[in-house]
């Protein structure tokens, strides 16, 4: 299980967001590591359209990025998939980052494995 959830301001265009191209760079990050089942890959983007950043200029934008693991995985891995999966966000946004104030965060969480239930049958169809 790794889950994407992409949180970012709606002032960014759809050029740039581009959002199907960052995740498919998003999964083949995660496929690349070897430690996350293709089937349990998943993302997900919500624009934010109430928000302020810093001292309120329209043109700051945001992006927050959280990946949610299912439990299990050690620190070495987690730490690897980590600084490839934020590699990506950052080759992504660059160019925001040269035209415009921008905010860029990120996070991993690994989810306990209380109470936890899925159903899936994605593989019969990959």
């Amino acid at each position: 299980m790794a889950h994407f959830v992409l949180e970012y301001s709606d002032n960014i265009s759809n050029e740039v967001l581009n959002l199907q191209r960052l995740f498919a760079d998003l999964h083949q990050a995660a496929m690349d590591t070897g430690i996350f089942p293709l089937k349990g890959i998943r993302s997900r983007a919500y624009a934010c359209q109430d928000y302020r950043l810093a001292d309120g200029n329209p043109e700051h934008m945001f992006v927050h990025l959280t990946v949610l693991l299912g439990a299990g995985r050690s620190l070495e891995e987690r730490e690897t998939a980590a600084k490839s999966f934020f590699s990506v966000l950052e080759n992504h946004f660059a160019s925001c980052f040269e035209t415009r104030g921008g905010a860029m965060s990120f996070e991993m969480k690994e989810l306990e494995p209380v109470l936890k239930y899925n159903k899936n049958n994605i593989q019969d169809y990959l």
